[in-house]
This record gives structure tokens, C-alpha cells and sequence, in this order.
């Protein structure tokens, strides 16, 4: 799984490093959080074919997938791009899909990709716990379940983990860009980390231009946000994570950072 990619310096390194990362580890199934492509804010329907075509096998979102309205017929016609399933009812799109992919040792294994949003500091949308109890039918036996958590609260990220345990292969929580320390399995057998941070420009803040964040922070005037831009030295990095399932129990055996 790995975190939003920003801006086109986000997605050029993960053309450039993501199809060596899924060969190098025999990866199956990616998951990639595309809500910040288009500039950092949003993404387009040439944009999500170039993460298609670079390995991610789902794209999911988050609060700025609604940025480009000329998306949103896309929302609905493409399976494999997600919006947060807790948005009400009648908005474009999905928040799950299952898919079935077939193993680099020839196993056909389920895949259910659940994308959700947080509610503390962000819009009070539906409960996110709730909405994934409703997707209980969905769970059958050997079936891989993704969650990517769109959340700011570092709690709400970590109760909704622990919720989770032992119903989720992987709660991996994206938004902050910011790659947080505590992957580990939880005691159910679910891997989680708060944060799989960003794919993107590392000099600047969160994927964006420093001298402008620090404008907007000083002078709480609300400037509008750019993608860091790239020059000489400029350090980009792709980050997430890579988790090893058990698919005969859908429980993690091991997660790790990248």
C-alpha cells in the first residue's frame, strides 16, 4: 500500500520506482492513494490511468477526490478508483471493491479494498466504524481486506485499527503525508500503521511548497497551496508499506515500511 502521491514529481517517482518495488518483492495486490495527483489537489481520468499502468491494481481517495468535477463521471464507471465508502448515500462513486487476482504461485485470492474517512478535525460524514460493519457479508473465507483510513486524528487512526483486528488483513492509514513509526501486527493479526506517508517531493512540506505553507501558517491567510517543485538535488521518495498475508485466515505475518 502506498501513500498519496503528490503532484506529478509523486507520480513520477512511482513510475519510476513503483513496477521494481512490486517485482523485487513478488507483491500480488497494490493499493495506491491517488487523492493528491492532480497538483495536490484531487485527480483526473489521464491520471489515474498512469497509476494503473505503473502496478496500482486499486486507486484509492479521501477528502480532495471531489476536486476535479470533470472526475466524477469517472467515479462511477471506473471500479478500480475509490472514494470514502462513508459519504452519503447518492454521492459519486464507491468505497469498496473486491477483486479477484491471481497469485504469483497461481492461487486465485479475493480482494476487498475498503476506503474510509475520518470524522475528528475533518467533515462529519457517517461513522467510519459502522460503515465498515455493513460490509460484513462481503468478508468470506480467504479474503485479503485493505483498509485505507483517510483520517487526521492520530486516535481515531488507532481505535479504528483496533476495531479492526482480526476482521482487516491491513488498516493502514493515509492523509497526514507524513510517515509515522508504529508499524507492528496487531494482536488479532491485523498489520496497521497511523500513517503510510506520501509519495513525492521531500523538500517541501507535505509534498507541497515550503514558502507557501509557512506563509499560510504565519499570516493565516489561506494561499493557495502548490506542489513542491522539483530541482537540482530535489529528494523524492515513494513510501507505504509492504504486508504479508496469510490469505487461508486473512491475517498479517509480517508488515514493513518502505
Amino acid at each position: 500500500m502506498i501513500g498519496d502521491v503528490v503532484g506529478e514529481p509523486g507520480l513520477d517517482i512511482l513510475e519510476r520506482s513503483l513496477p521494481a518495488l512490486i517485482k523485487d518483492n513478488s507483491a500480488d495486490f497494490v493499493v495506491v492513494n491517488g487523492e493528491n495527483v492532480f497538483g495536490g489537489f484531487g485527480i483526473t481520468a489521464p491520471l489515474l490511468e498512469r497509476l494503473l499502468a505503473s502496478g496500482a491494481d486499486v486507486v484509492s481517495g479521501g477528502n480532495h477526490t471531489w476536486e476535479q468535477r470533470e472526475f466524477w463521471p469517472s467515479l462511477d464507471s471506473e471500479e478500480r478508483v475509490l472514494r470514502p465508502l462513508n459519504y452519503p448515500a447518492g454521492s459519486p462513486g464507491r468505497g469498496w471493491v473486491k477483486l479477484e487476482k491471481t497469485s504469483s504461485d497461481g492461487t486465485p485470492i479475493n480482494y476487498l479494498t475498503v476506503n474510509l474517512q475520518g470524522r475528528e478535525l475533518m467533515s462529519p460524514l457517517d461513522c467510519p466504524f459502522r460503515t465498515f460493519d455493513s460490509l460484513e457479508a462481503q468478508i468470506q473465507e480467504k479474503t485479503v481486506v485493505l483498509v485505507d483510513f483517510h483520517a487526521e486524528s492520530t486516535r481515531e487512526k488507532e481505535s479504528l485499527g483496533y476495531y479492526l483486528d482480526g476482521r482487516a488483513s491491513v488498516v493502514a492509514g493515509t492523509h497526514t503525508h507524513v510517515q509515522t513509526a508504529d508499524e507492528r501486527i496487531l494482536p488479532n493479526g491485523t498489520a496497521y500503521i497511523t500513517d503510510l506517508g506520501m509519495s513525492g517531493i521531500l523538500d517541501g512540506v507535505i509534498g507541497m511548497d515550503s514558502k507557501i505553507c509557512m506563509d499560510r501558517a504565519r499570516n493565516q491567510v489561506l494561499y493557495r497551496m502548490e506542489t513542491a517543485a522539483s530541482v537540482k538535488d530535489s529528494k523524492t521518495a515513494i513510501q507505504g508499506i509492504i504486508a504479508d498475508i496469510d490469505i487461508t485466515r486473512g491475517r498479517a505475518v509480517s508488515i514493513k515500511r518502505i
